[in-house]
């Protein structure tokens, strides 16, 4: 069981390394639209596709106040808390296998 704890501690690490790049890559985006790049570009449009499944249902929610979107801060918060749980799940079951 010792092997299979150790696995399970791995894909927790994996999982929360897997959000650390979800989060980069959001900030990524929050710093484009600042600076308007160009849509066009390739990176723009792999930075977009990445993020716009977490960020389109939270657009549909009143988050904007006049200027600034708000829905990028609720995706952090959201993903920290899902991150959280996710790899809180798989360590507790690292420790009880383990």
């Amino acid at each position: 069981m010792f092997i299979v704890a150790e696995i399970i501690r791995g894909l927790a690490l994996l999982v929360s390394i897997l959000f650390s790049v979800v989060y980069f890559i959001l900030v990524i985006r929050i710093v484009i639209s600042w600076v308007g790049a160009d849509e066009y570009n390739e990176i723009v449009r792999i930075v977009y596709s990445v993020t716009d499944p977490i960020l389109a249902p939270l657009r549909r929610l009143p988050l904007q106040v006049g200027m600034i979107d708000f829905s990028p801060i609720v995706a952090f918060l959201l993903l920290s808390v899902v991150k959280n749980v996710i790899v809180g799940i798989l360590y507790q079951l690292a420790y009880r296998l383990g």
